[in-house]
């Protein structure tokens, strides 16, 4: 199976919430998150790049959904940071109930607009709100959810600990937590690839430091934001003491994360052989390790 190719769509302005809940608060993402990229990011959905990300991970969640949860009843499933909510609405057409969680308007409005285009089936199983991950406490209970998505979110925050902490809080015993991250510890594949020594050495260094001495997989991504990558050994650490120790872990974007922007989709059979190679390097040693992300999967016992 090929998603197909996502759909770039302008946000609108002003378009209602489906679903809207009394306890949907906006939240407007810091200074130094995603929102400065949000515009440039929507305008790249439809690349290589990004087909290929949504592609290997819809590949390996479904591995683990069926590995856990066989056909079981539809899931409860909480997406934070949902985007254009290509994860949410595709676990809404397989029959699952999804709350899209984003802090971005632009985003957020973009995903409505997709859920627009759904079946009203396909409509009525999703519900999108505006807020941030940390806050989910507050407004869901605790094990209220069989499958929480993280994806491409940590990059953005300081700090990892205080989201899983909250989104391990919200996880039903037996459940899953997906998280997707940049790989801190493959952080020098990209610009030495390119040409960029300096870079490259800044990233076996340890990234961009302040000069206080610690070690921090800092870099700046494509849409020219700050961000910060994660080592999948403190992620393992971390979600081992929150009780959702990892059960699997892919590589994501082995071969292509150097594709331009722009670069459009090959046709057939270039397009399968390049992701059923892509689909293989990110399960076998030593290429899963040198990716550009990382997915981790956690279960609560």
């Amino acid at each position: 199976m090929v998603l197909p190719a996502q759909r770039v769509v302008q946000p609108l302005a002003a378009l209602p919430s489906s679903h809207a809940s009394p306890h949907a608060a906006a939240h407007a993402a810091s200074p130094g998150g995603f929102t400065p990229g949000a515009q440039a990011w929507l305008a790249r959905l439809g690349g290589l790049r990004n087909m290929v990300r949504q592609e290997l991970v819809s590949r390996q969640l479904d591995e683990q959904l069926r590995a856990r949860f066989g056909v079981a009843a539809p899931l409860r499933v909480l997406d934070v940071g949902c985007g254009q909510a290509t994860q949410a609405l595709r676990l809404a057409r397989r029959g699952h109930q999804v709350t899209g969680l984003d802090p971005d308007p632009a985003t957020l409005a973009s995903a409505r607009q997709a859920l627009a285009l759904e079946s009203p089936e396909v409509q009525h199983r999703v519900q999108l709100l505006s807020g941030s991950g940390e806050d989910c406490g507050r407004w869901f209970g605790p094990a209220a959810f069989d499958l929480v998505l993280c994806h491409g979110v940590l990059m953005y925050l300081p700090e990892p600990g205080p989201l899983l902490a909250a989104l391990a809080r919200i996880l039903a015993p037996g459940g899953l937590l997906s998280v997707l991250v940049r790989n801190g510890d493959g952080l020098a594949m990209r610009p030495g690839l390119a040409g960029d020594w300096a870079g490259a050495v800044a990233a076996l260094c340890g990234g961009d430091n302040s000069g206080d001495g610690a070690e921090r997989p800092d870099y700046t991504n494509r849409l020219g934001l700050p961000t910060r990558a994660d080592r999948r050994e403190t992620l393992t650490r971390t979600l081992a003491e929150l009780d959702v120790p990892v059960r699997a872990w892919y590589g994501v974007r082995v071969f292509t994360d150097l594709a331009p922007d722009e670069a459009p989709l090959p046709g057939e059979p270039e397009l399968s052989a390049l992701l059923e190679a892509e689909e293989r390097a990110g399960r076998s040693d030593p290429y899963r390790q040198v990716a550009a992300l990382i997915h981790l999967l956690g279960a609560r016992p």
